[in-house]
């Protein structure tokens, strides 16, 4: 299992490549939430997703890049991998479920990457990818069932715990659940009295159905959320969240399209859908959170064409 040390030895290995994000607060944000609210800014990343750090981490320390990899995914995790592949020289194949973001398949072609569209979900794209993997002896990259990789995210965690000690609770999204886990780890060692609460679309409800069960289930995507658009639960983020989380709260998608709004004209900040679901979840638990000093991830900016037309055409 992940733990505090192989996070800071994940931070060591990110340090060269990836400079911290920064950790801002907006007083017209404040206002309208009724809190104090810090903003985790991983829009700001090169691949505009946090999830830059696992990739890299998890490249770093494979003793076997040359036999190349395989991962899956809807394109965050994707990019993280074709990103840090290509700081490593490493040979890169990304297959990604029908009707991807556009944009997020030109990012990961743009890294050098090659692109293959095959299933109709995320849990058929991932079976495609391991039979790939077994073809070409390429190592298969799983989202989340990766230790390096909730280590390279949990870097995250202890620039904001390291920033603001005295938060009390840390609102973060989850499809894979990688980045709710690697709060959890963070949390337990550098903010014990700080609460982890994961937030995940109710149109895609398969990792907080699986952590209330407490038994891995799948559930059908029906979320424009990309980032959230997960089927089924992943072992190693149900395993840490299972004992970490605080709470895990459903939000639908008008709640994260009204957050994405509330981001851009409050803290200047354009998030993917997946991004301003932590703030969803925060204004879902207002009255609960009433003048208390939280935190939310902004966890992406990857926001496609479609999705910035619902994102204006709300906001007329």
């Amino acid at each position: 299992m992940t733990d505090i040390r192989d996070i800071l030895d994940a931070r060591r290995l990110i340090a060269p490549h990836l400079p911290e994000t920064p950790l801002w607060s907006y007083p017209v944000l404040d206002a309208a939430v009724g809190a104090e609210v810090h903003v985790k800014h991983e829009n700001v990343q090169p691949t505009g997703a946090f999830k830059v750090r696992g990739g890299i981490a998890l490249l770093a320390r494979m003793a076997d890049r040359g036999r190349g990899v395989v991962t899956y995914s809807t394109g965050n995790h994707a990019q993280s991998v074709a990103y840090a592949s290509r700081l490593y020289g490493v040979p890169c194949a990304v297959l990604m479920p029908e009707n991807p973001n556009p944009a997020k398949v030109a990012a990961v072609e743009a890294l050098g990457a090659t692109v293959e569209i095959r299933g109709a979900t995320m849990v058929e794209a991932a079976g495609h990818a391991r039979d790939l993997a077994e073809r070409t002896g390429r190592r298969l990259i799983s989202p989340a069932d990766e230790p390096d990789i909730l280590a390279g995210v949990g870097t995250l965690y202890v620039e904001l715990f390291t920033a603001r000690p005295d938060l009390e609770a840390v609102f973060v999204p989850v499809g894979s659940g990688s980045g709710a886990a690697a709060a959890c780890l963070a949390a337990a060692a550098l903010a014990p009295g700080c609460r982890v609460i994961a937030v995940q679309s109710a149109q895609a409800p398969a990792a907080h159905d699986s952590w209330r069960l407490r038994e891995p289930v799948t559930r059908p995507v029906k979320t424009v959320v990309e980032g959230l658009a997960t089927g089924s639960a992943f072992a190693l983020p149900q395993a840490v969240m299972r004992d970490g989380l605080a709470d895990f709260v459903l939000v639908d998608d008008d709640d994260i399209l009204r957050a994405q709004r509330l981001l851009l004209t409050e803290a200047h900040t354009l998030a993917e859908g997946a991004g301003a679901a932590a703030l969803a979840g925060l204004l879902a638990r207002r009255e609960e959170f009433a003048g208390r000093t939280v935190a939310v991830v902004c966890t992406g900016g990857n926001a496609g064409p479609a999705e910035l037309a619902r994102l204006l055409a709300s906001a007329v």
